[in-house]
């Protein structure tokens, strides 16, 4: 668990301690942007190795039993995550660097302006639950604070970026799904969202409670 423990905290670190903070300025500054994202992207990939080998070794400690009904409904609500993952992809994000946003906010963006950072979040908190170790928690855990950190850690980031950006996007959506639509700021248009999306999503969906056992080694829904 020790080992586990560290790869947790080294992953959240490097996503919420650097590229969530002032530190990040500081090395861009020193590496250049390019230098700063080429150094990220192996801290990155070290970080979740280490992370998923941890995972892997780590001693089997029991937290509880999700009953097989409950299983069900974790996979059930594995299909909003895809669908929010493949509607990520295929919508331009106005969140990411270089990003623009072309008249309001439209499809997946009315909903939520992080729709895949919210993909990540429910597959995390979701498999969390259905792994039941502590283990689980903790890799599972990781996974879930960089996504739910990351949402107001972009946000800031794009106003200081574009300040005419987040002046259009910000007011008219949200961070929670359906926030800004609750709110009376904007209205849901299920038709925007491409047709490739809602396949996609529940497709890749299919797909993968098919081959779970297959890849992962366990059954999705089966204990």
């Amino acid at each position: 668990m020790p080992a586990l423990l560290f790869a947790a905290l080294l992953w959240i670190g490097l996503h919420v301690g650097v590229a969530g903070t002032g530190l990040r300025a500081v090395l861009v500054a020193r590496l250049g942007e390019r230098g700063f994202r080429a150094a990220f992207s192996i801290a990155s990939a070290v970080a979740i190795t280490l992370l998923v080998l941890a995972w892997r070794n780590a001693p089997f400690i029991p937290l509880w039993a999700l009953p097989e009904a409950g299983r069900i409904v974790v996979a059930a609500l594995m299909v909003p995550a895809f669908l929010l993952f493949a509607a990520s992809v295929a919508t331009p994000n106005p969140t990411a660097v270089g990003g623009a946003l072309a008249g309001e906010p439209r499809g997946i963006q009315r909903i939520t302006r992080h729709p895949m950072l919210w993909s990540f979040a429910l597959w995390a908190g979701l498999h969390a639950l259905a792994d039941g170790t502590a283990a689980g928690a903790v890799f599972f855990g990781a996974f879930l604070a960089t996504a739910l950190a990351g949402m107001p850690s972009i946000d800031a980031k794009l106003r200081r970026r574009d300040p005419a950006l987040w002046a259009r996007l910000g007011p008219a959506t949200s961070i929670l799904p359906f926030g800004a639509v609750l709110a009376g700021r904007n209205r849901v248009a299920w038709g925007e969202i491409p047709v490739r999306a809602w396949v996609g999503g529940l497709a890749g969906w299919a797909l993968l409670l098919w081959l779970h056992p297959h890849i992962f080694g366990v059954p999705a829904l089966l204990p």
